[in-house]
């Protein structure tokens, strides 16, 4: 089963089994929440739509997006990416991986965000064993 591997220079700390996720956190500085959606391929992870409820430092609304329920809603045609490179510090919280419609904290599989690991990689991947990911029903 394909899935979402998370990890650093091709090292697994952990295994997500879903074919699609939403990618969200809140800007550092301008305080307001962003999301990418994806869907899970053997290529690499595919960028749907994205959304943003504001511009700012860093935040430029790209030509094309459309207001909506409060939020710019745009697509970007992008090859596969493979790895998604995050940067991941105290400083800046953490991202969160929605899918099954909940929302879950980076830190429920890889612990906190550190200084001495300020970076993670996450990518498609044949999981290693069928484990039910947080938030899924087993059974």
């Amino acid at each position: 089963m394909i899935g979402l591997c998370l990890g650093l220079a091709g090292a697994v700390w952990a295994e997500v089994p879903t074919p699609a996720f939403t990618l969200a956190w809140t800007h550092t500085i301008e305080k307001v929440r962003w999301e990418e959606d994806y869907r899970v391929t053997p290529e690499g992870l595919l960028l749907g739509e994205a959304r943003v409820k504001g511009s700012g430092a860093g935040m430029e609304i790209p030509d094309g997006a459309e207001l909506r329920e409060g939020s710019w809603h745009y697509q970007r045609q992008l090859p596969p990416l493979q790895p998604l490179r995050l940067g991941r510090t105290p400083e800046a919280g953490d991202y969160q991986l929605c899918f099954n419609q909940r929302c879950h904290l980076m830190s429920e599989w890889l612990g906190p965000p550190q200084a001495t690991q300020p970076a993670l990689e996450i990518w498609s991947c044949e999981l290693s064993s069928p484990a039910v990911a947080v938030g899924q029903d087993e059974g």
